[in-house]
């Protein structure tokens, strides 16, 4: 759905005189339910729930800045306080206070609102919509809140549970439900999603950044390995399957083709966050329509493409990871000897650590100014839907068939069967063989998904949370249980009597 922003504002606009009080009312955008909903407005009122993934809050900036506090990368940033919000995470010594918790703490509130007002919207009375466009705009308010709220609760714990409109006059003090209360919500909103969202092939032109079947699928997948895994490691072979039975091939997937300009033609991409390029909304508004990726990473003082921040940048320990002979290495980063982009060499005294982030530059060909970006940010891809499938068979100690899956991305970026590095000694069908790949499994990951959001996630959600305690410290982080969770910001505790901050902060 490219230039969702513009379409949602102007179909509002073109709707306003025939929805009396549809913009006055609230919150904004709200719909009366004494107004009837045609396809139109419910179209309308559903591009709004998009909005947020776009900001810096969230896909634009700090859920790729994940990645810092994740230790694949440090700030670059322009010294003094730039981006101090993200270096005190990243060291975890952040307090409530902290600017990077309050930002990706609001998008998806905002984002929980709008869908609620669809649901709501397209399940009362007074609707006329089409049976085709309400279960759509209805799959996709309940693909996107189930999104907000995993989001959420990744990152702080249980949260309240908002499932409808406020009215101007309601109590807006919300206390916290448990983290299994919010996770049953969150499965209920993803399985309702499956049920009413076409597949993405249906999808074409401008809509091609609406949710889909399959990213309801794949969200599912992720989902389930991340609470009580271990209940529902068939359930997450089955979603893979049922995905791949949909006509994904990795072998016709091109790497590259996931960043930059390039990511709006993917044939692997699932689910996109899509952004016009238009330069009426201002970079730093909450309006923007660029993407920050190629501004943010470009090596800084470089020249290289518009903009250049050099924001992220990758560590000597990431660097050390990759595999001889890995085609993803020369996409991913920069590093001195690399390939030129653009026709310009790599210098490495760009970068503090030597390093710069490669996948998400953008010509100055595509993108003459920072803010002329449109290159789409990829949520989900088929990749990750066959090391999701390797993980869940693996840990049924199906090691052997993991094997498969793993092999298929690994052979895309040229590297031999996984088979092949097997330690002497070591099989498959063993517990130490288990492990064995249980580890690799979560390297791949790594390579694969550098810088696109997903590290830290895989961090605290692996044997609950110890991968991430004896990762971090093992690269020298101040890291406790505790600071697995962000804090609930001081705004949000000052502002709701019911809200408790999460221990240790």
């Amino acid at each position: 759905m490219k230039n969702i922003k513009i379409l949602f504002v102007a179909a509002v606009a073109a709707m306003s005189a025939a929805c009396s009080g549809f913009l006055d009312s609230f919150p904004p955008y709200a719909v009366d339910t004494n107004v009837s909903v045609s396809d139109s407005v419910a179209i309308a009122l559903t591009n709004g729930c998009y909005v947020p993934l776009q900001s810096s809050n969230l896909y634009n900036q700090r859920i790729w800045s994940l990645d810092i506090i994740a230790g694949n990368s440090e700030v670059g940033a322009g010294g003094g306080e730039d981006g101090i919000e993200t270096v005190q995470c990243a060291n975890f010594a952040a307090d409530a206070s902290n600017a990077f918790a309050l930002y990706i703490w609001r998008s998806p509130w905002v984002g929980i609102g709008q869908c609620n007002t669809v649901i709501q919207s397209l399940t009362g009375e007074g609707n006329r919509t089409s049976e085709a466009i309400r279960s759509r705009c209805l799959g996709e308010a309940y693909f996107l809140r189930a999104h907000y709220y995993y989001i959420l609760v990744r990152l702080f714990g249980g949260v309240p549970l908002i499932l409808e409109p406020h009215e101007a006059d309601d109590d807006i003090n919300s206390a916290r439900a448990s983290l299994e209360d919010c996770y049953m919500q969150i499965e209920k909103d993803c399985i309702q999603a499956i049920g009413l969202l076409p597949e993405k092939r249906s999808y074409s032109g401008s809509d091609y950044n609406r949710a889909s079947r399959e990213a309801a699928m794949c969200m599912l997948a992720d989902i389930y390995l991340t609470w009580h895994p271990e209940s529902h490691y068939a359930d997450v072979v089955n979603l893979c399957d049922r995905i791949a039975d949909l006509g994904y091939d990795l072998s016709d997937c091109e790497y590259a083709d996931n960043f930059g300009m390039r990511a709006q033609n993917s044939s692997e991409a699932l689910f996109t966050v899509g952004y016009s390029g238009d330069t009426q909304y201002d970079f730093w508004s909450g309006d923007n329509q660029s993407s920050w990726l190629s501004t943010f990473m470009g090596p800084r003082n470089s020249n290289m493409v518009a903009g250049a921040y050099g924001w992220n940048l990758p560590t000597e320990e990431f660097m050390s990871q990759w595999e001889d002979g890995d085609l993803r290495k020369d996409v991913t980063v920069l590093y001195e000897g690399c390939p030129a982009f653009d026709n310009i060499s790599y210098d490495k005294g760009w970068s503090n650590t030597g390093y710069n982030v490669r996948k998400f530059l953008v010509s100055k060909s595509d993108s003459p100014e920072y803010n002329t970006n449109s290159a789409d940010f990829v949520v989900y891809r088929y990749a990750d839907v066959l090391l999701k499938k390797a993980e869940a068979l693996n840990e049924q100690g199906l090691t052997e068939e993991a094997c498969g899956p793993l092999n298929i991305v690994r052979t895309r970026a040229g590297l031999d069967n996984i088979e092949t590095l097997l330690p002497a000694g070591t099989t498959l069908d063993s517990p130490e063989g288990q492990e064995w790949m249980r580890d690799r499994i979560i390297r791949e990951r790594r390579m694969e998904f550098a810088f696109e959001g997903h590290r830290w996630f895989d961090l605290i959600r692996i044997n609950d949370g110890e991968y991430a305690l004896d990762f971090l410290s093992g690269l020298g982080k101040n890291i406790t249980r505790n600071r697995l969770l962000f804090p609930i910001p001081l705004t949000e505790m000052d502002s709701n009597d019911l809200m408790e901050q999460n221990p240790g902060y």
